[in-house]
C-alpha cells in the first residue's frame, strides 16, 4: 500500500491527503522531521544511499523522515531510532523553528515544511547503529571546521568517517544536498551558538 503524506496549500493549510509519489511527482507541500545532531562538538551528517530517489549519495543533515498522514512531529521523530539507532526522549530535544523549502531533482519536485530540532549526545561516530539500508556512512564534521567550509574561507575539510572503508574522508560543499538558503551553513551557526550557551536559537 502506497504511504499517504497530508499535503497543504502554499499558506500551509491542510488540504488533503496524497501518496508520496503524487506529493513529490505534483510538487505538493508537505511535512518531515529533521533533527541536528551535536556530539563531542561535532556534527553528525549521513551521507544518503545510492538507491534514494532524490539526491542519492549526497552529505545531508543527522536526521530526517516524512509525516505520514495523520502523524504528528512526536511521533515523526521516531526516525532519530529509525535512521541513528538513537533512544531519546522527546522533551530533550530543542526545537529550533521550521523551515520552508524546495528543490527539484530530475523531475522530482520537493517541497517540505521541516520541523527543525536539535539533539546533543555523546558517542563516537562508531557507536550510532545507523540504518544501512538507507544511509551509506556518516561524518562527525567539527563545528568550527564547517562554520569555515561553509562560510567559503576552505575549500576542503577532512572528517571523521563511518562506513565508507576509511576512518576519514575529504568532503567540500559540493558534496551536499544543493539548497538556496545555505541550510548547511546557518546549521553550522545554530550549533556554534547552542555550544557557546546562546538561550535563544532559530533555524
Amino acid at each position: 500500500m502506497a504511504e499517504l503524506f497530508d499535503i497543504y496549500d502554499d499558506g500551509l493549510n491542510h488540504i488533503g491527503v496524497k501518496p508520496r509519489d503524487e506529493v513529490h511527482r505534483d510538487g505538493n507541500w508537505h511535512q518531515v522531521f529533521h533533527c541536528w545532531v551535536i556530539s563531542r562538538g561535532c556534527m553528525i551528517l549521513q551521507k544518503r544511499a545510492p538507491d534514494k530517489k532524490i539526491f542519492p549519495d549526497k552529505l545531508d543533515i543527522s536526521c530526517g523522515g516524512h509525516l505520514s498522514a495523520g502523524e504528528t512531529v512526536v511521533e515523526g521523530s521516531r526516525e532519530l531510532n529509525e535512521e541513528l539507532g538513537l533512544e531519546f526522549n522527546f522533551d530533550d530535544l530543542i526545537p529550533v523553528g521550521r523551515r520552508i523549502s524546495m528543490n527539484l531533482y530530475k523531475g522530482l519536485i520537493d517541497r517540505e515544511i521541516a520541523n527543525v530540532f536539535l539533539y546533543e549526545v555523546d558517542m563516537g561516530l562508531s557507536d550510532f547503529n545507523y540504518l544501512r539500508e538507507e544511509i551509506t556512512g556518516l561524518v562527525a564534521l567539527p563545528v568550527d571546521d564547517g562554520l569555515a567550509l561553509f562560510s567559503g574561507e576552505v575549500d576542503t575539510v577532512t572528517v571523521e568517517a563511518v562506513g565508507f572503508g576509511q576512518e576519514q574522508l575529504t568532503i567540500t560543499c559540493d558534496d551536499f544536498i544543493p539548497s538556496v538558503d545555505n541550510i548547511y551553513y546557518k546549521g553550522m551557526i545554530l550549533a556554534k551558538r547552542y555550544l557557546r550557551g546562546d538561550k535563544y536559537l532559530l533555524i
